[in-house]
């Protein structure tokens, strides 16, 4: 038994490394979350532009774009986003708009959006989506300039 356990010790000792390492390599391209895996929490990104709002997605209506699962609200939907993928996902892999303006990476709340040029952003919470809109242009211009290298922070 206690062989086992020093056994088991040891490889995970070994594996720590690895992990380390891994955690360190930065954030992902697409911001998914840790419990459901899906871009944008599995809302709809298309219904941004077409419904004015934000619309929960179905998971009858998917599709995988940068290796990652989207939802839509139907597959009208769907299928404009496999049309111009570019134009429907959200800004800075949908991480928090504000948060890349910064120099940093965050979730995003799916309910904390804005248009702009034709173009979807997403905020982490109500309190930053106020920050963030007292100055769009500025924020837009500096987390583009920030896009993409705060993946590796």
């Amino acid at each position: 038994m206690l062989s086992y356990f020093i056994r088991s010790l040891l490889l995970s000792l070994c594996l720590l490394p690895l992990l380390s390492s891994t955690a360190s390599a930065g954030e992902p391209p697409i911001y998914v979350s840790f419990f459901n895996k899906v871009a944008v929490s599995g809302y709809d990104p298309v219904a941004y532009f077409t419904e004015q709002k934000a619309v929960k997605g179905d998971a009858k209506f998917k599709t995988t774009y940068k290796d990652v699962q989207w939802h839509f609200s139907s597959a009208e939907n769907r299928d404009r986003f496999l049309a111009n993928p570019e134009k429907y996902a959200p800004q800075y892999g949908g991480y928090c708009a504000w948060a890349v303006s910064q120099g940093d990476t965050a979730s995003a709340d799916p309910q904390r959006w804005k248009i702009v040029d034709g173009k979807l952003y997403l905020n982490y919470d109500a309190d930053v989506q106020k920050k963030w809109e007292a100055g769009m242009s500025a924020f837009i211009k500096t987390a583009d300039q920030n896009w993409p290298a705060v993946l590796g922070k």
